[in-house]
């Protein structure tokens, strides 16, 4: 009888922590009476009693005299996004590679981080621009327009007609970031509960930001030239996704790049059920001509988004969107309630005089050459250790390669990082975790040492 009591008691405190656990009761809301209780959960107000007694004790609740008992404020302290993925390895939460990559030590190796070296980029033009952009009255002390500087903003629309994409600089929004700029397009778009679809694989924080606003993700495989358009369409037919958020040139982690057939059929897909494109192009500028969304369906249903990261500096926070004038307004007032303002001027003087210098356009090239061999080099050299690349993706700084038979990628993770080698294991990258084969690397940070330690750890977790 003890025991059964136990049994009950248990099940009414787990009945309370589940309902404080998703909000159906929150802080400073008055639990039901003892007797009421006692009826919901069928057992006698003496079980409800020692329930509510012991989750004072744990202080989930407190009792107030001659009032009852009422949720604690510390029972509803705000969680991190990541407690939504909880049971999930920790080399394959959606934020472990960011925080491995930016916390670890400067001497640390980073293969799996998604940013080029500092000896890579224009540190020159940059140290100019900034000191041209500083003499500028009030660059250092003022606040930026709230749809951000309109020369960048008139330098990016003719960046588009170039790309065919006809954009006028008033559907330019400038924003603290590309990542920034999703956050954005979330609040306005999204409510909790609403489903998003992503690719899978896809980046990683893409994952991490959307489990900020609370929705539901459902994804699409993404193949060498994106989702197939028949699969695409019956996944959105059936759910209904308010967003569908891709990367469509060098795909992250893939390496993959839209056909233009695909290009052309999914803005249509998406508009046939009321689903909205967001087109982040961060990589654009590793393969230009790419064939992009957005120009396809003029900014229509899709929306696109980009910044300078990955090309110039990730210290400059500057990024942008372009979509529909009505969205770009509502996005312009939610930056303003949330940041006051996009970028500050001096990021968005030092990307627009660098623009303007033509150093941008010579960088870039320059990039490209590079690149180019460093990716079939490290292909070659991934190769001796039993990593095989997936094929060239034609542009930018990342392999998608598939580990040796019977290798989690995450083992591999844990491995290397106890070497101050930090990876990028697939599962990081794909919503249904069905990617724990697969690793991405950065041509550009995979050093000898770093290679040395991957192949020992192979050999361990083989082994």
């Amino acid at each position: 009888m003890a025991m059964q009591d136990r049994t009950q008691t248990g099940r009414v405190m787990a009945g309370i922590r589940s309902r404080i656990a998703t909000r159906l009761l929150c802080a400073g809301d008055r639990l039901p009476s003892v007797r009421r209780s006692a009826e919901s959960f069928g057992v006698s107000p003496a079980t409800v009693v020692e329930a509510y007694d012991r989750l004072v004790a744990e202080g989930l609740i407190e009792a107030v005299p001659r009032s009852g008992f009422f949720v604690s404020h510390l029972a509803t302290a705000p969680q991190s996004p990541s407690a939504q993925t909880a049971g999930r390895d920790h080399a394959i939460d959606p934020f472990w590679v960011s925080r491995q990559s930016l916390d670890s030590p400067a001497a640390s190796d980073r293969p799996g981080c998604g940013w080029l070296p500092a000896d890579w980029l224009p540190h020159g033009a940059l140290q100019k621009a900034l000191r041209e952009v500083s003499r500028q009255p009030g660059a250092l002390a003022a606040y930026g327009t709230t749809a951000g500087d309109p020369v960048l903003r008139r330098q990016i629309a003719l960046r588009f007609a170039g790309e065919g994409l006809v954009c006028d600089p008033g559907q330019i929004l400038l924003t603290g970031s590309g990542s920034h700029a999703i956050d954005l397009i979330c609040r306005l778009l999204l409510r909790p509960g609403d489903a998003v679809l992503l690719d899978d694989p896809c980046y990683f924080n893409f994952q991490a930001l959307l489990a900020v606003h609370k929705v539901r993700t459902v994804s699409v495989p993404f193949g060498a030239t994106g989702p197939d358009p028949e699969v695409f369409e019956e996944i959105v037919a059936r759910e209904r996704p308010r967003l569908y958020i891709t990367n469509s040139s060098l795909h992250n982690p893939t390496g993959g790049t839209l056909s233009l057939v695909t290009a052309h059929r999914l803005p249509a897909i998406a508009a046939a059920h009321g689903m909205v494109i967001v087109e982040d192009d961060i990589y654009a500028d590793f393969a230009p001509g790419a064939p992009t969304m957005a120009a396809l369906d003029g900014l229509s249903g899709v929306i696109r988004i980009g910044s300078f990261s990955k090309t110039l500096s990730a210290a400059l926070r500057c990024g942008y969107i372009a979509a529909r004038p009505e969205w770009i307004a509502a996005l312009t007032d939610l930056q303003l309630a949330t940041s006051f303002g996009g970028p500050d001027a001096l990021a968005s003087g030092v990307v627009s005089h660098v623009l303007a210098s033509g150093s941008y356009r010579r960088h870039m090239e320059d990039l490209r050459r590079r690149l180019g061999p460093a990716r079939r080099q490290m292909a070659a050299r991934l190769a001796q250790i039993g990593i095989a690349s997936q094929g060239d993706p034609g542009g930018g700084y990342a392999l998608w390669c598939r580990l040796p038979t019977g290798t989690d990628g995450a083992a591999l993770a844990r491995a290397c990082l106890a070497h101050d080698v930090i990876l990028a294991p697939g599962n990081v990258f794909s919503p249904s975790q069905s990617a724990g084969g697969f690793a991405r690397f950065n041509v550009a940070q995979t050093s000898d040492h770093a290679l040395g330690v991957i192949a020992t750890a192979l050999s361990e977790v083989c082994g």
